[in-house]
């Protein structure tokens, strides 16, 4: 973990939720010693809580702001390893906080002028010769490939288990629900995150007039899980960022000795030195134990 990484991370500005979380679990992974970032898709996806499909989009996202270059790997028996993941840390625009007409052309990211300078920024070079990755015109060929979506009755498990949780009493037109379910599904939401929807809404609604409480067809149809997911995502980036902040927080405290450090716990340090925010003699040094 790299502190400066996840600040970085959590002051981008112009992101969807969605990737901003793929952004912040990217910075998790940073080693700031040896600046290589290189978690598995899996793993990756598994700590973003999405699907390998909607990681994919998310950072094909991070790419084009300029914030992410992805290099594939081999791994050294003539196939293919996990991707290398360069941060561009000096990058501080999303999409929708750029300026209109702001330039980055084919082979650029956001320029030093939309970021406070004056002079533009090249694509990193391949870290072939040092890492062994691949050039970017082998991307297009050694990119990994979109998980294969679940079976029909792993979706059709999942459809009844969201629909189970809409308040009973106004479900309605259960074939058209599957329908909704599954078409989100293949969207790219989580399932996890459709039925926290639903029970979110089920929760809402529960001391509602009935007559007021939307029949479930309309409410799949008219998309109204959406918001729901949509705040899930906002509550994760909002998580993240806390937590960033709090280990940079105490990471500060350890560098200057701060009398503050008498606070921090025993379980915080063990993670303040996985993370190789501080290391051993620093935690030492300010009169603490690992």
């Amino acid at each position: 973990m790299s502190g400066m990484a996840l600040i970085w991370a959590a002051n981008v500005k112009g992101l969807k939720p969605a990737a901003k979380i793929v952004l912040i679990q990217l910075a998790d992974f940073h080693n700031k010693e040896t600046g290589q970032c290189n978690p598995s898709a899996q793993r990756l996806a598994d700590e973003c809580e999405m699907g390998r499909a909607t990681l994919f989009r998310h950072m094909t996202t991070l790419e084009q702001c300029g914030l992410v270059t992805r290099h594939a790997r081999g791994d050294g028996e003539g196939g293919r390893g996990s991707n290398q993941y360069e941060l561009h840390l000096d990058i501080s625009l999303g999409p929708s906080s750029r300026p209109k007409g702001g330039g980055s052309g084919q082979n650029e990211v956001a320029s030093q002028n939309e970021t406070g300078g004056n002079v533009s920024k090249k694509w990193r070079r391949s870290l072939k010769g040092e890492t062994g990755v691949v050039s970017n015109r082998d991307r297009n060929l050694t990119i990994e490939p979109k998980k294969e979506p679940p079976s029909r009755r792993r979706e059709a498990a999942e459809a009844e288990k969201i629909l189970a949780a809409y308040p009973p009493d106004r479900l309605r037109g259960k074939a058209t629900c599957f329908d909704q379910i599954e078409e989100a599904m293949k969207d790219g939401i989580a399932p996890e995150d459709l039925l926290q929807a639903v029970q979110a809404y089920a929760t809402y609604s529960a001391g509602f007039t009935r007559s007021k409480v939307c029949f479930s067809d309309n409410w799949f149809q008219s998309r109204r899980w959406q918001a729901y997911v949509e705040k899930q995502a906002e509550n994760r980036v909002k998580a993240a960022t806390l937590a960033a902040d709090h280990h940079a927080r105490l990471a500060c405290w350890i560098s200057d000795r701060s009398p503050m450090c008498k606070h921090i716990t025993g379980t915080q340090v063990t993670a303040l030195l996985a993370s190789k925010m501080v290391s051993e003699a620093q935690i030492q040094a300010a009169g603490l134990r690992s």
